[in-house]
């Protein structure tokens, strides 16, 4: 089972490599939303996406799977405002227990949950792999935070 998914998972690479020219650092299959998630080496990510979002949509048709993308940055704040795009994350702060707690802008918070939790739960997977981090609360920013 696990040898399958690690062969699955670079076969994904490798087709986003193919069809995009970007770089895919990791590659996430999330069986419970039904989605790919994929981590593109930091600069990469207009390649990756392609002129309005084309080359997701070339990806989503060859796979078969929703295909999402996360930016690398190996500083934590930026990371965090990566993975939870498009929600405008003003602010990012972890507490004394480790767990990261983020600062979302008013109307943002419906993006930064997504659907069904699937955003915080993408956050929650790759902080954890990348960071060794947990992920705390998503706030909403209040006047005077972050």
């Amino acid at each position: 089972m696990i040898r399958t998914l690690c062969f699955k998972e670079r076969r994904y690479i490798e087709e986003l490599r193919i069809l995009t020219r970007a770089t895919a650092l990791d590659c996430i299959i999330d069986e419970r939303f039904d989605r790919i998630v994929y981590l593109i080496k930091e600069g990469d990510m207009g390649l990756a996406i392609g002129r309005k979002g084309s080359n997701i949509r070339k990806m989503q048709r060859v796979l078969g799977k929703r295909v999402e993308m996360v930016e690398y940055s190996p500083d934590i704040e930026t990371f965090t405002k990566n993975a939870f795009k498009p929600a405008g994350v003003t602010g990012v702060m972890r507490g004394d227990d480790g767990r990261l707690t983020v600062y979302v802008n008013k109307g943002d918070l419906g993006i930064a949950i997504g659907k069904g939790g699937c955003t915080i739960e993408k956050a929650r997977l790759l902080l954890s792999r990348y960071f060794d981090t947990e992920l705390g609360e998503v706030i909403v920013e209040e006047e005077g935070h972050a």
